[in-house]
């Protein structure tokens, strides 16, 4: 039985011990001329693995960015202003009546450099920005972000949508696609690309991202008696010079222009998240009336109102003294050739409620009104309320 022990074991040992041998030789065999060995840590990735990692880092917003950006522009403009300088005696009427030519204000005329951003839409040449950014300018001036300059000329302007169309003549560009803003959701990217501060003179725009925080919003009449419409809300960053530029989606379509910002305080200038831009459907709209020159907002209407009291009520007959009436007609004005009457009170404009005259503008302002539409206005008169139609005419001069 030992002797078998001692067999069993010496054949196991001598399998191990072969085994072993047999490895080691094949190492040597493997590594035969070469000195030494490296540790893969330490090896160059290769140029697959480089490319593997940008293609990893690319996405649908770089992607976005990208395809927009070489139509993207900024814009330098110089316009002429009014600047008006106060007499330190204005109102006096004694200074006023003896020494006009001495104390009255002066009113001086300055040259002042705006900065903006805009966008081409179509390889001709178009561009799309804010009225405010280029509406009255003397000069404009375009950069691409291959540093080339153009001067731009003013095709038109449209100063209650805020929207301006510039032209640079002989010479082809890269355009953006137009999305529509009716199929905009309220989450998806919202990219955001411009100048800011002038940063992006004869080199790329400045890109921020966010999301569509909102759609639709209304502001009735509001910076100096512009009207905002269905604003796209946007948390992506819009800053000073930013006007004029394009919001787009993830997929590289405009889907509107971004305008203004609300910053919670007056003497703020800097984003806090609330952005607004102008709905890319409005723009189509207005860039192809600016092109077929059948924007004309010149119109009249012809009454004055003032607000109701109780004792106007009274006389009226009027269940409330909440509300505005009629207070005078021009003769054979639209207001007269409607059916409106001295003392109507107006109850609606534009379909809005007028509950006093602070509301008036808000309900005129509920849409980009021109020459040779329709206001419907309803009334009370004499106990009935009627509703009536104001054929809105060209103003005359």
């Amino acid at each position: 039985m030992r002797q078998f022990l001692l067999v069993t074991a010496g054949i196991i040992f001598g399998i191990l011990i072969y085994g072993t041998i047999d490895s080691l030789a094949n190492n040597d065999q493997e590594n035969s001329g070469s000195s030494e060995t490296v540790d893969d840590s330490l090896k160059p990735v290769s140029q697959h693995a480089i490319q593997t990692i940008e293609g990893s880092r690319s996405t649908a917003i770089t992607r976005a960015v990208s395809l927009v950006s070489p139509a993207v522009v900024s814009i330098s403009v110089i316009k002429i202003e009014e600047r008006v300088q106060r007499s330190p005696f204005s109102g006096d009427p004694f200074f006023e009546r003896f020494f006009p030519e001495i104390y009255r204000d002066r009113v001086y005329r300055e040259r002042v450099q705006s900065l903006g951003s805009g966008f081409v839409i179509s390889d001709d040449g178009y561009i799309v920005t804010n009225d405010h950014v280029a509406g009255h300018g003397k000069k404009i001036t375009i950069n691409t972000e291959n540093g080339q300059e153009y001067e731009a000329s003013l095709v038109g302007h449209d100063y209650d949508s805020d929207i301006a169309l510039l032209k640079v003549d002989d010479h082809v560009f890269k355009h953006v696609e137009l999305g529509n803003s009716d199929d905009v959701i309220i989450g998806e990217w919202g990219i955001a690309l411009g100048n800011p501060f002038g940063l992006f003179k004869k080199n790329k725009p400045t890109v921020t991202v966010g999301v569509i925080s909102a759609t639709d919003r209304d502001f009735g009449r509001i910076e100096e008696g512009r009207i905002y419409q269905d604003m796209i809300q946007t948390d992506a960053a819009i800053n000073t010079g930013n006007s004029g530029g394009p919001l787009v989606n993830a997929n590289g379509e405009v889907i509107g222009m971004n305008t203004f910002i609300f910053t919670g305080d007056k003497y703020a200038t800097g984003s806090v998240g609330i952005g607004f831009a102008i709905p890319v459907n409005r723009i189509k709209e207005i860039v192809n009336g600016i092109k077929e020159n059948k924007i004309d907002r010149d119109y009249w209407v012809g009454l004055s109102y003032l607000n109701l009291n109780r004792y106007v009520a009274r006389q009226l007959g009027y269940p409330s003294a909440e509300g505005i009436y009629v207070s005078k007609i021009i003769r054979n004005s639209p207001a007269e050739k409607a059916g409106v009457e001295l003392g109507d009170v107006i109850l609606e404009i534009n379909n809005i409620p007028v509950k006093n005259e602070n509301t008036v503008d808000l309900a005129m302002g509920s849409d980009y009104l021109q020459v040779g539409d329709k206001l419907p206005v309803k009334v009370w008169r004499n106990g009935s309320e009627k509703k009536l139609e104001i054929l809105l005419e060209k103003r005359e001069r």
